[in-house]
């Protein structure tokens, strides 16, 4: 009954109708789910490029794993289940960071900046390397102790990193601040450091200056506790297991922060506006799919005789139903495959030739619209349109027995 049904509803998809309409109509039905079907898969895949760039930013300053104090602003990183982990040949990098709010001062301008100390195991991170725009990737040479600026300082005090004669002024408060003084200045740790490069990565990064860790110590009085550790792992590394490992070793002093906990706030606004893109796109191919109530409901009225006839020989209410029901998936979802695989090229071509330019080329984004497939988003959409096919070809092939009975008196 089953091959009944899909035989004369492939006869019906493709043979001549007397009346134009019911083709006109059928065709725009499966052109329209086409259409809406190749367009989510391009703005999603689209979506997911500008997902994988902005993150793969993020990610330049951002460890895999960071360890915080669970109380304070700082902490002793001389723990026992620390040093353990430096063995244990998992890190690509182990950072101790002292951090702390400065006033910058430049020529005639300041600003007050996050100022970040780090150990030479910085300059393992290739990824921040490849953000710097002007100078060069150190914290020391032969002059002393050398500083990287985000490119947002360096815009609002105007730093000209190539001018040896006029040094980064720091300004730290003492941790001793008598107030007595006649002199205010007196109450401050004041430091000078010359720029070695600036980097660019994001505006919130961009607000932040590097420097050596011995000198952050210096500048807020810091001999041995650190703000944070970084931890980079070798690739193959479970993160997530790493996690819970370290969890565990070191205690409730802690707190250990993955790259999504870090940055909570971008990760919800990445999901929920790829939702929100699928949602509305979705609404726009379950329209098109709707059209085919339209298209079936006239094949039906065409076809009465023809159900009349199939039912006076004997074929049954549910078998009359199932043709219309694979006429209706039939056109939806050779609609849906063919959106599906103009789709992928479109994708693919994007990929290898990035003929669609964002405009001016940037630091931040190629030049190219970033594209990445993934076989989930393939996955959703046909789900999607199967789901909402079946519900409006169902509505529609109900139509096909409403009035066989009566049909069958008439004849």
């Amino acid at each position: 009954m089953k091959n009944t049904a899909l035989f004369i509803a492939k006869r019906y998809l493709f043979a001549k109708k007397s009346t134009q309409a019911i083709n006109i109509i059928s065709a725009i039905s499966g052109i329209g789910i086409m259409v809406g079907t190749a367009a989510l898969i391009i703005i999603l895949s689209a979506f997911n490029g500008l997902e994988t760039l902005v993150l793969k930013k993020y990610n330049s300053f951002t460890p895999e794993l960071l360890i915080l104090p669970t109380h304070g602003k700082t902490f002793d990183p001389r723990h026992p289940g620390l040093e353990s982990l430096q063995k244990s040949g998992k890190l690509i990098s182990f950072s101790p960071v002292l951090s702390e709010k400065a006033l910058l001062w430049y020529k005639d301008k300041q600003i007050p900046a996050l100022v970040k100390g780090y150990d030479s195991g910085i300059l393992l991170n290739k990824a921040l390397d490849s953000s710097i725009i002007e100078g060069v990737f150190i914290l020391e040479n032969e002059s002393g102790p050398q500083a990287l600026l985000g490119a947002g300082i360096q815009m609002q005090l105007n730093v000209n990193i190539s001018d040896a004669f006029e040094p980064l002024k720091i300004y730290s408060p003492k941790k001793s601040i008598t107030g007595n003084s006649l002199n205010p200045l007196s109450d401050f740790i004041i430091e000078d450091i010359q720029v070695a490069g600036v980097f660019e990565i994001q505006q919130d990064f961009d607000q932040n200056l590097i420097v050596p860790l011995n000198f952050a110590r210096i500048l807020f009085e810091e001999p041995v506790k650190v703000s944070a550790i970084e931890l980079n792992f070798k690739p193959g590394v479970n993160i997530v297991k790493e996690k819970k490992v370290l969890e565990n070793l070191l205690g409730s002093a802690f707190e250990l922060r993955d790259r999504m906990e870090q940055n909570q706030a971008l990760y919800k606004v990445l999901f929920s506006e790829k939702w929100m893109i699928y949602l509305i796109l979705s609404f726009i191919v379950v329209i098109a799919i709707f059209n085919i109530i339209g298209s079936l409901t006239m094949l039906v009225i065409e076809k009465l005789k023809d159900i009349s006839v199939l039912s006076s020989l004997g074929a049954g209410k549910k078998l009359i139903k199932r043709i219309f029901l694979y006429e209706g998936l039939m056109i939806s979802m050779f609609g849906c495959i063919i959106g599906l695989t103009i789709g992928l090229i479109f994708c693919l071509i994007q990929q290898y030739y990035g003929f669609i330019k964002m405009g001016e080329q940037s630091l931040v984004f190629n030049n190219a619209y970033p594209i990445a497939i993934k076989w989930q988003d393939f996955i959703l959409v046909f789900i999607t349109v199967a789901v909402f096919s079946i519900f409006a070809s169902t509505l529609a092939s109900n139509l096909s027995v409403k009035k066989i009975d009566k049909l069958n008196q008439d004849l």
